[in-house]
């Protein structure tokens, strides 16, 4: 059965703009290709009401009706079952993630499913089981048009020739480098080559912005900080994201906030409903000691040690030979806790030290850059946005006609976009 806003007659989805949605763990980005950012960021969680769907019957029908989805499920958590459809990337309940695409198109955008193509994005190493039945139910419950899976790591790579030609930087334009994506529940480091990711080398780290917002909340819970326990979490999430940065040497940082509190010691002011009244806390070491973990992950937990940039040379050395120094001179920063000031000035710096320990002689010298750019927060967005409007979109993705001729298979495998 369709589902979606009433269809425009005489409308072909070649005319329109295709739909882009990125959902990630922690955050959603949608939006229509062509634009700069998306039009809706919103929490990629579900809210429903067990209470309703225990009953059973007619409950039951009602309970896939009444549900709500991103700020809206947060706002219900009193009231309702709030469920996260994603976790580390993957989908992990279809259901609520069938529920979550249908407020997305409906609520949204306002558009219906039929009239637009859609470009998804999926991790790596999605299972093509994942590819199936996502095309089955875009095509058999959305009725879609067509349909484009995109790999996040090639989006980005596509983002940053984008943004380089945005600033009116000359870069050639190469499909091969080193993504470090890190959102909020994973991070990951994807080795590109020449379009195509070299899936034996992708590594996952168990660090991204998550754990850096509780990193933080534990750092002002043991300093005593007089934030409300209901709010903790959500104080130490802003406060991550106003006031963190990364710092290019530990024990200097500590010196100068003990040498210098007013200068180097911030204030967060918040205001907690249930009292009706304002308060105040101190912001820290945890500044710099947040987004640390990423290089030194032994501060915040045991059960994982190694840091960031060692991960990333340990990636591209097990890449072939053949690829190496493209990698390095080619490493790409995508998503929100890769946003630090000065994240990329430290990888690159860190990244060339372990490279320069292992081959001491200048001849052999490996040039390392890390690429920075305005688009990095919704890098992976900006990408499927940029192939959503490349004449040969409508070429490569899979249409209706196809999937009924062939089945959700084809779309186990999507065309890389070579000429950009």
């Amino acid at each position: 059965m369709t589902v979606g806003l009433a269809s425009s007659s005489g409308c072909d989805a070649a005319s329109r703009p295709p739909v882009v949605l990125d959902c990630g763990t922690g955050y959603t980005k949608l939006g229509f290709a062509g634009n700069v950012e998306p039009t809706f960021v919103f929490p990629t969680a579900v809210a429903v009401n067990d209470d309703v769907k225990k009953a059973g019957g007619r409950g039951s029908v009602l309970a896939d009706l009444d549900y709500h989805i991103g700020d809206e499920a947060l706002s219900n958590a009193a009231t309702y079952s709030v469920h996260y459809p994603i976790r580390h990337g993957m989908v992990d309940n279809w259901d609520d993630m069938e529920r979550f695409w249908l407020n997305c198109f409906c609520k949204k955008l306002r558009v219906c499913s039929e009239d637009h193509n859609v470009i998804l994005t999926e991790p790596p190493l999605n299972p093509p089981e994942n590819r199936e039945l996502t095309a089955e139910i875009m095509f058999e419950t959305f009725n879609v048009p067509g349909l484009y899976i995109g790999v996040q790591a090639v989006l980005a790579l596509y983002a940053s020739f984008a943004a380089a030609e945005k600033s009116h930087k000359n870069k050639a334009h190469t499909l091969s480098g080193v993504v470090i994506d890190s959102g909020d529940g994973v991070t990951h480091v994807i080795p590109v080559s020449d379009g195509y990711v070299i899936g034996s080398s992708i590594k996952s780290i168990p660090i991204a912005g998550r754990d850096i917002t509780l990193f933080v909340q534990q750092l002002m819970r043991e300093r005593g900080e007089p934030a409300p326990p209901e709010l903790s979490l959500d104080v130490a999430r802003r406060i991550k994201e106003s006031h963190c940065y990364i710092a290019s040497d530990i024990a200097k940082e500590f010196g100068k906030h003990e040498t210098q509190p007013d200068k180097y010691i911030k204030q967060y002011t918040g205001y907690n409903p249930r009292t009706g009244s304002d308060f105040t806390c101190d912001v820290g070491y945890e500044r710099f000691l947040g987004p640390e973990v990423f290089f030194h992950p032994e501060i915040y937990s045991s059960d994982y040690t190694t840091p960031l940039p060692q991960v990333v040379d340990k990636v591209i050395q097990t890449c072939p030979i053949d690829t190496r120094r493209a990698l390095y001179g080619n490493v790409v920063l995508s998503g929100g806790s890769t946003m630090f000031k000065d994240f990329g000035r430290r990888i690159q710096r860190d990244i060339k030290r372990v490279v320069d320990q292992r081959t001491p002689n200048a001849a052999q010298a490996v040039d390392v850059n890390v690429l920075t750019h305005q688009m990095q927060r919704y890098a992976v967005w900006f990408g499927g946005s940029v192939l959503g409007m490349m004449p040969e979109f409508v070429t490569v993705c899979h249409t209706k006609a196809q999937y009924e001729e062939c089945g959700p298979s084809i779309c186990r495998t999507n065309a890389v976009f070579r000429d950009f």
